[in-house]
């Protein structure tokens, strides 16, 4: 059941992978430790309206894409790479399959039409300051009402991630700033 026809917010939780968590990545966020606590606890309260996405390296390297991969070679692997594999403490948190997109932005069809159409959706995940960011911008435009858990983000780096909370907190009150505290005495099961 969608939240628009429940009511009830959906948590997302964004790229939690190896390549945007481990410190021997270049994208290791080095906040990711310290947020994935915060992360379970909320996915444990959302139940079964938690959606986990994947960043994939499957965008068309004719596009920017190209040069993008051309700047970052070491992420441009095969989709099966452990790279793109979820940290063992996200395995699970969500009864229904990841989302996996090569877009920064997690937002779109596959999202929507899980959670439904105006729906309210808590975002917490890696990295604040590019998919997040991205995800809440483009999710806000769609009209749904946006909740970042800023506690449970990761930035690739802390001036990085302060920085993606002043903008998405300049989107009010479609995108508001929150905390897993405050989330967790909101949520009911």
């Amino acid at each position: 059941m969608s939240s628009s026809a429940t009511g009830e917010p959906w948590l997302v939780v964004i790229d939690p992978q190896v390549i945007f968590a481990s410190p021997d990545s270049a994208w290791g966020s080095p906040s990711f430790p310290e947020v994935v606590p915060r992360i379970r606890a909320l996915a444990e309260a959302f139940g079964d309206r938690v959606l986990v996405t994947r960043w994939m390296p499957t965008a068309d390297r004719t596009t920017s894409w190209g040069e993008y991969f051309a700047a970052w070679p070491f992420a441009d692997q095969p989709p099966e790479d452990p790279l793109f594999d979820l940290v063992a403490d996200a395995v699970g948190l969500s009864p229904h399959a990841s989302i996996d997109l090569p877009t920064f932005g997690k937002w779109g069809q596959d999202l929507e039409a899980v959670v439904g159409h105006g729906a309210h959706v808590v975002l917490a995940g890696v990295s604040t300051d590019c998919c997040v960011l991205s995800t809440a911008l483009a999710a806000a435009d769609a009209g749904a009402h946006v909740t970042v858990a800023a506690d449970a983000c990761a930035g690739s780096t802390p001036e990085n991630h302060a920085a993606a909370l002043h903008v998405m907190g300049l989107y009010p009150p479609q995108i508001t700033m929150g905390d897993t505290a405050g989330i967790l005495s909101t949520i009911g099961r």
